[in-house]
């Protein structure tokens, strides 16, 4: 039998649940088993769930035939349970590492008591991290009960922060009831009936503030689930007449919850909130055990509604106005700079218009392009309109293509008129959304590097990089293009947004896909029967610039010996820096290297060569699909993850051979290892994970699907995002 059985119950959460469970799992105290609760998901938390399984036999999973909610998903994860202790981890949180053993350790220091009450802080996307404001009442060394110690009660009551001995909790046949708070009626009862508990002032758990998804922050008449909560919890005293003395405590208690519920903006519909209060105080009224006093704050539950209301909007009457007054000058700044567009979005969205920019609107590149040129031939009554940065890159766009320059009157027309918007970057943020217009975001690659909001955590990677504002960007997009369910599972996690993931594949591989004859070997004038080594290295953010040279590009196109071509391509923000004055301008010159940085499609590069030699640039993923040899040379791993974190140990997960130094890379093609049948394996496995979806037709199923509105075809499919209501960053 185990010491602990971790129930966690799953629903909607695959962008955070396998570091959810990588948490529980990495624990340095391994005597436990984990029993995992697939709620009826929509998404991939159930073969998530499986894959954990098979690799871990502690890992037990449970999938419910239909959606039944939080409390009952726990319910039915506790028939399973084996262990001494329960713990319910919900799959958003974390256990901090350590836990289990620290939780371990307390339990045996205190004998084995009913319950164990241990720490935890609240973890925001945005990066900060809290810790619970009342910690101190944790520090208490000696085992209690709550009418010993009853300022336990006014911790979070929360059911996540507690270890419960298995028979205390099947003795009293305690179980989560249906609802939105359903952890009131477990935990007040539980507290209140343990006949020993003990305290662990540790954090051991990080409880996650999403900002999209939080249940409790849905604005819903849901909440109004709190009365029957707390009913359920009054008759669990009505029950058991050594309890009474209670009654007054969880009468206020019960009063001051609501109330705050009442209070916070993102909970109650507005029309609703009258009957709220109405319905709180015939409750309070009701269960108002005799003599009770009545004071303080609640004491507004024994007049009407017209009272609390004016004593609310007199509390904050100041704050109002200033709120207005900043809210007006916003509003008369945004019509100022956008009146040429408000005349515009008075008329009808035009159902025929497609805007695109790609690469900060630097030309037809990349996704976005592959999406115009397939619905110019599948759908040609769709008017495509390009937005480019200045004159100059509007003077380079082939013939035939229609354009604007960003921020022009011309602009501002067409993106208020406009139905759809491709794009692999975020618009400005000066765009508007207007209702029934649709933003397709094709991101740029699939992501090794982190991104968006997980960057909070790497300051050097996000210098001069805005998160909240990036966010408020993102906020528009209605789909998310993904080529594989890792990216899926990293956009959901990165961009915490409303968006609908789209399992398209990347527009921009299917001529990979499909093959090609390109044309990079005939304007660098490369022989037809050359090996190409194309040399692709991505920025550092550890080092001033970005550029850090890892090899001697000289030296190593000697070696590479007759017959070969080195090609290097830089990362596009290395382009127009001081890197290629570092060597490799004169290098392209001698005719030593093809430098490649400037190709404008970098589909011709790749499909030029025979071996792609990089280190951790995402154009790895879109070389996969050709499958040719890669090698990964990663001789500053520990330094490049510390500054900018990964989602993928590449090291550990290659798509063929790795080197870790100078001498390592040339020897290895010195001896054709890069080629042999152990780099084929590799290859394969790292295809078949990162590029699942890729069938060269991703642009064709974006055109038909989210243009045309015709039903999707395999092998693609639909996964709605996590949901949420918005926040303090979305715009009304």
């Amino acid at each position: 039998m185990p010491r602990f059985s971790v129930i966690v119950p799953c629903y909607r959460v695959q962008g955070f649940l396998p570091e959810c469970l990588d948490s529980v799992l990495g624990q340095s105290f391994g005597d436990f088993e984990l029993i995992a609760v697939d709620d009826r998901s929509p998404d991939d938390c159930g073969a998530i769930l499986d894959e954990y399984a098979r690799r871990d036999p502690r890992v037990k999973v449970l999938h419910l035939p239909e959606n039944v909610g939080l409390g009952m998903a726990r319910n039915a994860g506790l028939p399973h349970a084996t262990g001494d202790y329960l713990l319910f981890l919900d799959s958003d949180d974390t256990l901090t590492p350590g836990a289990l053993e620290a939780v371990a350790d307390r339990l045996a220091e205190t004998a084995d008591p009913d319950v164990l009450v241990f720490d935890y802080a609240r973890t925001y996307w945005w990066g900060g991290t809290r810790r619970n404001v009342l910690a101190h009442l944790l520090a208490r060394e000696e085992v209690f009960t709550a009418a010993e110690y009853p300022g336990i009660l006014d911790l979070l009551m929360v059911v996540w922060n507690k270890a419960y001995r298995r028979d205390f909790v099947t003795e009293n046949g305690f179980a989560f009831p249906p609802g939105y708070y359903e952890d009131t009626p477990w935990t007040f009862p539980v507290m209140l009936s343990a006949r020993r508990i003990a305290a662990l002032d540790r954090i051991c758990l990080h409880y996650r503030q999403r900002r999209q998804g939080n249940i409790l922050s849905t604005t819903s008449r849901k909440h109004f689930d709190i009365h029957d909560q707390y009913e359920r919890v009054f008759a669990y005293l009505a029950g058991r007449p050594e309890l009474a003395s209670w009654r007054p405590y969880l009468h206020r208690k019960m009063g001051e919850h609501c109330l705050d519920i009442l209070a916070k903006p993102d909970r109650l519909p507005p029309a609703d909130k009258a009957e709220f209060f109405r319905r709180t105080a015939r409750m309070f009224r009701a269960h108002r055990p005799e003599g009770a006093r009545v004071d303080g704050e609640v004491a507004v539950l024994t007049g009407s509604w017209t009272g609390y209301r004016l004593r609310r909007q007199s509390a904050r009457a100041g704050r109002e106005a200033a709120r207005r007054a900043g809210r007006a000058r916003r509003a008369a700044a945004a019509r100022a700079g956008a009146g040429w567009a408000a005349l515009h979005a008075r008329r009808p969205l035009d159902e025929s218009l497609v805007v695109y920019s790609a690469s900060s609107h630097r030309g037809v590149l990349g996704d976005p392009a592959a999406i115009y040129h397939a619905a110019r031939e599948i759908a040609p009554e769709l008017r495509g309109v390009w937005v480019v940065r200045d004159e100059e890159t509007a003077a380079g766009l082939p013939d035939g293509v229609e354009h604007v320059i960003v921020g022009s009157r011309r602009y501002l027309e067409v993106t208020a008129r406009a139905k759809f918007f491709v794009n692999d970057v975020n618009w400005p943020g000066t765009l508007a959304k207007r209702p029934g217009s649709v933003h397709i975001h094709t991101h740029q690659g699939t992501p090794l590097k982190y991104l968006g909001a997980d960057l909070r955590d790497k300051p050097g990677a996000r210098l001069g990089f805005d998160v909240p504002q990036m966010l408020r960007r993102a906020d528009r997009w209605d789909y998310s293009l993904v080529a594989s369910r890792h990216a899926e599972l990293v956009w959901e996690r990165a961009y915490p947004c409303h968006f609908t993931s789209v399992r398209t594949g990347s527009p921009r591989n299917d001529v990979l896909v499909r093959g090609g004859p390109g044309g990079f070997r005939e304007r660098h004038g490369i022989p037809a029967d050359h090996t190409v080594v194309l040399y692709a290295p991505t920025r550092r953010d550890y080092r001033r610039g970005g550029y850090v040279e890892r090899i001697d590009l000289a030296a190593f196109a000697a070696g590479l010996g007759e017959g070969h071509t080195l090609v290097v391509r830089l990362h596009p923000s290395l382009a127009d820096g001081p890197a290629r004055g570092m060597g490799l301008t004169e290098l392209a010159r001698r005719r030593i290297v093809v430098d490649a940085t400037d190709e404008p499609h970098l589909s011709d590069v790749l499909l030029a060569a025979d071996v792609l030699v990089t280190d951790y640039s995402s154009v790895m993923f879109d070389y996969a699909v050709l499958d040719r040899p890669i090698v990964i040379h990663a001789d500053d791993w520990p330094a490049f993850t510390a500054s900018r974190g990964t989602y993928v140990d590449i090291t550990a997960e290659p798509p063929g051979p790795v080197t870790r130094s100078y001498g390592e890379l040339s020897g290895l093609f010195g001896s054709g290892g890069w080629r042999d049948g152990e780099s084929a394996r590799l290859r394969a496995a790292f295809r078949a994970r990162f590029c699942e979806f890729e069938d060269g037709r991703a642009a064709e199923r974006v055109v038909r699907t989210l243009l045309l509105g015709e039903p999707l075809s395999a092998p693609a499919s639909r996964i709605p995002g996590q949901s949420g209501s918005r926040d303090a960053l979305s715009p009304a």
